[in-house]
């Protein structure tokens, strides 16, 4: 920190004895409070972790593992998803999931190079697959397809420190509550002897080949290999089984297709988009709406639950998707994520690509997402989250919105709805 004053021998030998035993004292201060600024940052950080103890002790957490986890612990601030004061929050840092468009993240090329891949890498676990197949319910292909999209076959690797990210999260992120549960739990593993060295992490704190968040680790581990151990860190099998144990023990159904494409007949729009909006695939055909491509709805789909998806809006494909996309996205809370792993899977079993492209369409600022949101709301339209993410309530909503006023409908939260929303929520209020 400067004040601009001058201090050189040169310039200080005109000033007055008094004047310059004043500056001299400013000068001293401000050096003690520059040396201590971080000292006292990161007394904060470690007294935030000392008042975690009670809770970690009553989990069976040992005082021996809490002070070794936490010995010499930094924060790391260069994480995205941070809450600092005088920092700007950066829109573009985070998931991709959420920071990238449709057109960006459901890339044809790369989902081509990662089906190629993702046969090799069946081929090469074919018999392991194909039993914990046998065993959970779980798709071959989506098991292929989540390993493809969380670690790029093997190549991507995960850079963090588990426990420095999720303790930097629950002392400064913006999901504070939900990072402090994640840091205990990163605790009991520490606790059931999982070594540091293997407690690598993405940015929000997932670990293992298919990045399990903490709290998620003891709830559905499974022996993939038959040794009687579980290794989600270095097993590809173990990895895969609990990956797949995971989403059956969240509701996957055994057999169901994920989703399917669907053309948009004249008269339907996307505000009919979201899981409110679900109902049977024969309900969907009687509205006018078929599958594209050369492989039409059957009679035995008719009786299938689905909803409509549009990750873009009008701006790109439609899909009806069952319950089983619902699960993909408890793995993963990301219609794009979801919908990612459900074409990969296809490309893999040979089928997969959309017949309509997802368009170039620009992604909105996270402030503009979060004040339509916050507006809709304000003005009647239910919102589960004000978050600035585009999900299929907010899709949803903001067609309805332009429907009832008269708007272009594209479910799109863009500089024109906010600028229509601020006119009529300033209006209402007069």
């Amino acid at each position: 920190m400067q004040l601009g004053i001058v201090t050189s021998d040169k310039c200080g030998a005109g000033l007055r004895p008094g004047w310059r035993a004043s500056i001299a004292a400013a000068l001293a201060l401000m050096a003690a409070l520059s040396m201590s600024a971080p000292a006292v940052a990161a007394d904060a950080f470690q007294d935030f972790l000392q008042s975690l103890w009670p809770e970690a002790e009553a989990q069976g957490i040992s005082r021996a593992t809490f002070d070794a986890a936490f010995k010499g612990l930094k924060p790391d601030y260069s994480l995205p998803d941070l809450v600092i004061e005088g920092r700007k929050r950066d829109d573009s840092a985070g998931q991709a999931e959420f920071t990238k468009s449709a057109f960006e993240y459901l890339n044809p090329k790369y989902l081509s190079t990662l089906a190629v891949q993702g046969r090799k890498f069946l081929k090469e676990h074919e018999k392991d697959i194909i039993n914990i197949e046998k065993k959970t319910g779980v798709d071959r292909y989506i098991m292929v397809a989540i390993w493809g999209r969380e670690t790029a076959y093997g190549t991507h690797k995960l850079p963090h420190d588990a426990i420095q990210v999720i303790a930097t999260q629950a002392f400064t992120g913006r999901r504070k509550d939900e990072f402090k549960l994640e840091l205990l739990a990163a605790l009991k593993m520490l606790q059931s002897g999982v070594p540091r060295s293997k407690m690598r992490a993405s940015w929000a704190g997932a670990v293992g080949l298919t990045q399990f968040m903490p709290t998620e680790y003891f709830q559905h581990l499974e022996d993939g290999d038959g040794d009687g151990k579980v290794d989600i860190f270095t097993s590809v099998p173990d990895a895969l089984a609990s990956a797949s144990r995971q989403l059956a023990n969240k509701g996957w159904v055994r057999g169901l297709k994920w989703g399917y494409e669907a053309h948009m007949p004249e008269g339907g729009d996307c505000s009919l988009e979201g899981p409110p909006g679900e109902r049977t695939i024969g309900e969907w055909r009687k509205l006018g709406f078929t599958r594209t491509g050369n492989k039409p709805f059957t009679a035995a789909d008719n009786d299938t639950r689905a909803y409509l998806m549009m990750p873009s809006g009008a701006y790109g494909p439609a899909f009806l998707v069952t319950e089983n996309f619902k699960v993909i996205r408890l793995y993963n809370t990301s219609d794009l994520y979801a919908l990612f792993v459900g074409d990969l899977a296809d490309r893999i079993a040979g089928a997969g690509g959309f017949h309509v492209p997802a368009a170039k369409v620009a992604q909105p600022r996270t402030a503009q997402v979060r004040e339509i949101q916050a507006l809709l709301e304000k003005n009647g339209y239910p919102m589960d989250k004000i978050d600035g993410k585009i999900g299929s309530n907010t899709r949803r909503q903001v067609g309805i919105y332009q429907k009832k006023n008269g708007l272009k409908i594209d479910c799109w939260p863009t500089e024109a709805v906010l600028k229509h929303l601020r006119t009529n929520t300033a209006q209402a209020g007069k």
